[in-house]
C-alpha cells in the first residue's frame, strides 16, 4: 500500500479537494541535480485531488490516504512497457518475417509504438484505482493555546 498524508483546500458538499505537499526531488545536492534544475524551469503547481467523504472535513485538515500499488504497477507496465514492446514486435516481424528495408522498418516501428500507446491509453482508462481513506487528523491547536496562555 502506498500511502499519503494530503491537506484539505476546499470543501464542496460530501466532495473534499486535497493538496500535497511539494517535496523536492532529492534534499542532498542543494539544486545541483537535473531534477532540481528542471523543476525551477517548469515550476511546480499544486493539483488538488478531489474525494467523496462521509465526514465533515475542515479546511486546513489533514487526510491519510491509501492506495493499492498493485494498480500502479499495472498502470505503469501499460504507459511504459506496451507502446515500447510493440514498436519492437512490429520492427522484427518487418526485419525478420518481412525482410523489409530499413526505412519500413522504422516506419512500422513508429506504427507499431503508436497503436500500443492508443492501446494503453485506451486500457489505462479502464483501470480504477482504489484510493481509502485510512486516518482523518484533527486540526491542530494553535500553540498557545496548548500551552494555556
Amino acid at each position: 500500500m502506498i500511502e499519503q498524508t494530503l491537506t484539505v483546500v476546499s470543501v464542496s458538499g460530501t466532495t473534499a479537494y486535497l493538496e500535497a505537499e511539494q517535496k523536492p526531488a532529492c534534499e542532498g545536492c542543494n539544486g545541483k541535480c537535473g531534477s532540481q534544475v528542471f523543476s525551477k524551469l517548469f515550476g511546480t503547481h499544486n493539483k488538488t485531488f478531489p474525494i467523496k467523504v462521509d465526514n465533515t472535513l475542515e479546511i486546513g485538515q489533514k487526510v491519510k490516504l491509501s492506495l493499492d500499488d498493485s494498480k500502479v504497477v499495472n498502470h505503469a507496465f501499460y504507459v511504459y512497457m506496451l507502446p515500447l514492446m510493440m514498436a519492437f514486435i512490429f520492427v522484427f516481424i518487418a526485419s525478420l518475417g518481412l525482410a523489409l528495408s530499413e526505412p519500413w522498418q522504422i516506419f512500422l516501428a513508429l506504427a507499431g509504438g503508436f497503436l500500443g500507446y492508443l492501446f494503453a491509453k485506451k486500457r489505462v482508462q479502464s483501470i480504477k484505482h482504489d484510493v481509502k481513506v485510512v486516518k482523518i487528523y484533527p486540526i491542530s491547536m494553535a500553540v498557545t493555546q496548548i500551552d494555556g496562555d
